[in-house]
């Protein structure tokens, strides 16, 4: 009796498994979000939004440092001094950044200032 030529033994192919992984992978990766965007409240100079009062609180942030009302300080000191310059932490603080100097830099400005609890900060150019 003879049954023929010996068939081959078929390999079940791994290809369109490895096909299907990655489109679930790229299907969650553009479904999912890691995390929310931070967000920082801005109010923009030259609006009539809400009216300056009191002493000057000018906080220049350039490359070589910060400066309250043209003089060098440190945050410590900037801090101390808006203590006295304001009545209360929502009085409005403006900002102004020099050309060169990075919006990182600004923002980590503005972010203590808002741990300190002053809220009511203006970018000016």
């Amino acid at each position: 009796m003879e049954f023929g030529a010996p068939r081959r033994k078929h390999r079940m192919s791994l290809t369109p498994m490895i096909d299907v992984v990655f489109l679930l992978l790229v299907f969650f990766m553009l479904a999912s979000q890691f995390g929310s965007p931070a967000q920082l409240p801005l109010t923009l100079g030259g609006g009539a939004s809400s009216t300056y009062t009191g002493p000057a609180r000018l906080i220049r942030i350039g490359e070589d440092g910060l400066q309250l009302n043209g003089s060098p300080r440190t945050e410590a000191e900037i801090i101390a001094a808006l203590h006295d310059l304001t009545e209360t932490p929502e009085d409005m603080i403006i900002l102004r950044a020099e050309e060169d100097v990075p919006l990182q830099q600004v923002i980590e400005t503005m972010e203590w200032l808002g741990s300190e609890g002053y809220s009511n900060l203006v970018l000016v150019e």
